[in-house]
């Protein structure tokens, strides 16, 4: 548990002397009758606690003086009966010890520690209009200390957004980070390959979804990072499509977005492919240009470029081929340029060519230099990690060539910034024309 621990000595260490911060995890979330979700934790609470377990709250107390800082976890008593039906729960003394904290408490003392946690604190920190409920919480507490004010006692002065800080933190990947998602990658990259594999004309695309959640399970893998996207023919040209029951048909493409959450980190990669094993001359026409589009981008990323430069390589070069195969035509348009500053590529291309990547799918941290009036896209640094996903998708529409009306292809990797440039961990998933064709001839 020492990358936790470090996490919250340095969040302590960028707040003011004596400040207190506090975070609960996600509540359980009733599915139908007595049946809840699959539980997952809440992401910053995992971030800086590495403990998954459902009821609970940590609050970080900012060294002062002489008076180090502190770090005390609220989660549930052990319960020997409840564990029979919900099993193992490390209880508060236990969790203390496993997890690195300095105190620990049953969460069923919370509303009588938390005020005298507060008491005399200077500032509090904590997530702003996150939870309804817990903000309700948060004041009960505030307003028990400010009822001992006749002897003394004083709220913190000052709120402030908690998550803002640890938006920061997370965007930087440590070396534990890096490799757990190098895993997820690495399981990833094998469930793809395993559907490709598998894909024929006829199956549902359901079928291949289970070929996906089979390698993920048997690799290790808790669950997918996100619903995944299996989507054939007309389907792949729907960015969030996820019904994934279509049958798909000879000369078809599919197009997959899919990846597995391992230890609470996501992998995220899209690969298309065509159902029957051989790109038609249209299909591989557009599927090149995608791919170069990518290279593009990640040429783009290099320490000191800024974030935007990677959507902006990949625009380019998508433009260019739509120009050029006739999907936007010519005569109405004086070079890419113009394509671009019109902004006639999104009849084709839609969506931005990346997001950050790591506890969630679309993960935490700014775009922009919101500390700059003109908001700059931020400056790329190793230790951020970001998907690479540019794309083209073509509904049947008046001027549009025929050969490629519901043509949807997406190709998407997970990359980390390096101090030389970048490292792709996705790489293991066939993306090349003649690696797809292979794998798919050996399935």
């Amino acid at each position: 548990m020492k990358h936790h621990a470090a996490r919250r000595e340095r969040l302590c260490g960028q707040m003011p002397a004596g400040a207190v911060a506090i975070l609960a995890t996600a509540p359980e979330v009733q599915r139908n009758a007595d049946s809840d979700y699959p539980y997952r934790h809440d992401s910053y609470f995992y971030y800086l606690t590495g403990f998954a377990e459902p009821e609970s709250v940590v609050v970080l107390v900012a060294a002062q003086g002489a008076r180090p800082a502190r770090s005390i976890l609220f989660c549930r008593q052990k319960n020997a009966e409840r564990e029979i039906w919900d099993g193992f729960r490390h209880g508060p003394e236990a969790a203390r010890e496993a997890f690195g904290f300095d105190e620990a408490f049953a969460i069923d003392d919370i509303d009588s520690e938390l005020p005298k946690l507060l008491a005399n604190a200077p500032a509090l920190y904590c997530p702003l209009a996150h939870s309804a409920a817990f903000d309700a919480r948060i004041k009960g507490w505030m307003d028990k200390v400010r009822s001992q004010s006749r002897s003394g006692v004083t709220a913190p002065a000052s709120v402030h957004d908690l998550l803002a800080l640890l938006d920061e933190m997370r965007l930087f990947k440590d070396d534990h980070e890096q490799a757990l998602m190098q895993r997820a990658a690495d399981i990833s990259g094998r469930a793809h390959e395993r559907a490709m594999r598998a894909t024929r004309p006829g199956m549902f695309e359901y079928e291949i979804e289970a070929e996906l959640l089979h390698e993920f399970r048997r690799s290790g893998a808790q669950s997918p990072a996100y619903p995944s996207i299996v989507a054939s023919g007309a389907h792949a040209c729907v960015l969030h499509y996820n019904a994934n029951n279509a049958q798909m048909r000879d000369g078809d493409l599919v197009l997959i977005d899919a990846g597995c959450e391992l230890d609470s980190y996501a992998s995220d990669i899209t690969r298309t492919w065509p159902v029957n094993g051989r790109f038609s001359e249209p299909q591989k026409q557009l599927y090149e240009l995608v791919l170069a589009a990518q290279a593009a981008a990640l040429a783009a990323i290099v320490p000191g470029r800024r974030y935007s430069a990677i959507h902006d390589a990949a625009l380019k070069v998508l433009a260019q081929g739509m120009l050029d195969f006739g999907l936007l035509d010519k005569s109405s348009f004086g070079n890419v340029d113009d394509v671009i500053a019109q902004r006639a590529f999104a009849q084709f291309y839609m969506h931005g060519t990346g997001h950050w990547l790591g506890l969630d799918v679309h993960d935490a941290g700014a775009y922009r230099n919101v500390t700059l009036e003109d908001r700059p896209s931020r400056i790329l640094q190793p230790g951020m990690a970001l998907t690479v996903e540019p794309g083209i998708y073509v509904r049947p529409a008046p001027g549009v060539p025929e050969q490629f009306w519901n043509i949807g292809i997406r190709i998407e990797d997970d990359v980390v910034v390096t101090p030389g440039g970048h490292h792709i961990l996705s790489g293991t998933a066939p993306k090349l024309v003649a690696d797809i064709e292979k794998a798919m001839q050996h399935g």
